[in-house]
């Protein structure tokens, strides 16, 4: 590669910094270079993801995101010019405490004061939403229909290819070693290919995004945690010709089912279902091979749910790394210690959903010196600070 230069440098190919790159070309800024260590974009936590994407947030300020970026999901190809899988067929969550519930009618009353239609249900109608679910001691659930599942790949190339026709580059298989910093602001990064020079950085490096802060001697609030996915193979689906047997079905929609006190989660797959679960005792750490100790673990609760699955074969299992901070909320925005320095990261598992907005935030940030439609402090690593801190309590 050898030396170069470049306006803006993002560090990470990931969906997060493809939309980046996609919003700093709409703004006219086509002098950039994304950096991404893999051999293919997306490949570490966009590409490991389950592609949930949804309004039902507990703050206000994911909410607002969930908005922007679904209503980019929904007119993709007209957008960008791509077709994405993007099935909208609602996400589903289970409660089963009175504390979950009162939460949750709280978060409704906010997601609909924001145009959001989330309805609250019983018991049976969340069993009849998703045939094969088992709702024992649910005593509500919540429904919001234009929740979805949606190919995080898909979004993430349909973004880079666009970006790359504008004029960005994307230099693959090359490992940001360092920083650099001049007085004050950032000069240059450097990679395992060459230098190139910069007034303008962006961390979009993920879970490896503390590790990129401290390049520019800052600790960013930001660290990893395994999460594991499960595929089953090929299942036969109960219809009016081949009814159920022993009462097992499935869903023949992608609704995402989530039993909110387990945090087990489920949807279709192509022919199987994917599902999941938080592990509370995972430490954190980069560790992406599966244990599959996890999965004994998993199975009475998946079991427990969705009966179907104790006669489901596993045919795919990965590990993906989650990135945390300590609200569970994103850290999107300048790092007011050096200039030119910017981060977005920290979405603590719901990142992939919201990389549309979050990208078109950053490349306002940088190309305008803020962005539209947004309390930019919501966001801001300063907000660990000055301690004004309210968690996002709706993750999984």
């Amino acid at each position: 590669m050898g030396d170069q230069t470049a306006d803006v440098v993002i560090i990470g190919g990931g969906c997060m910094g493809a939309s980046v790159a996609y919003h700093l070309t709409r703004l006219g800024i086509t002098d950039v270079v994304v950096v991404e260590r893999e051999p293919m974009l997306g490949m570490g936590s966009t590409g490991r993801n389950a592609g949930g994407v949804r309004h039902q947030f507990s703050s206000e300020a994911n909410v607002r995101l969930s908005i922007e970026s679904i209503r980019l999901f929904e007119r993709f190809q007209e957008e960008v010019g791509y077709e994405i899988d993007f099935h909208q067929d609602g996400y589903l969550f289970l409660l089963s405490t009175e504390a979950a519930l009162e939460s949750f009618r709280r978060s409704i009353e906010m997601q609909r004061s924001l145009g959001v239609e989330v309805e609250l249900i019983n018991a049976d109608e969340a069993a009849n939403l998703a045939p094969g679910l088992k709702v024992d001691g649910v005593i509500a659930a919540t429904y919001c229909a234009r929740d979805g599942i949606c190919d995080p790949s898909g979004v993430t190339q349909g973004l880079a290819k666009v970006a790359q026709s504008a004029g960005v580059r994307i230099t693959r298989e090359t490992e940001v070693t360092g920083v650099r910093v001049e007085a004050g602001r950032v000069s240059a990064v450097e990679t395992s290919r060459g230098v190139i020079k910069t007034g303008t950085v962006v961390n979009a490096a993920g879970p490896y995004a503390r590790d990129v802060g401290r390049m520019i001697g800052l600790d960013l609030p930001i660290d990893p945690y395994r999460r594991h996915i499960f595929i089953t193979e090929a299942l036969a689906r109960a219809d009016e010709e081949h009814p159920a047997e022993n009462g097992l079905a499935f869903p023949r929609s992608h609704i995402m089912v989530i039993d909110f006190e387990s945090t087990f989660y489920f949807h279709r797959e192509g022919a199987g279902i994917l599902f999941g679960m938080s592990d509370a005792s995972e430490p954190s750490g980069y560790n992406t091979s599966v244990n599959w100790e996890f999965l004994e673990l998993l199975t009475p609760i998946a079991v427990k749910r969705l009966p179907g699955l104790a006669e489901a074969p596993i045919a795919h299992a990965w590990a993906g790394l989650y990135e945390v901070t300590p609200d569970a909320m994103p850290i999107i925005g300048p790092a007011s210690e050096v200039e030119g320095f910017f981060i977005i990261g920290g979405f603590s598992g719901h990142g992939f959903q919201h990389c549309p907005a979050a990208g078109r935030i950053i490349a306002e940030m940088i190309a305008r010196g803020e962005a539209s439609g947004v309390e930019a402090a919501q966001f801001s690593l300063r907000r660990f600070s000055n301690r004004a801190v309210q968690p996002e309590t709706n993750v999984v």
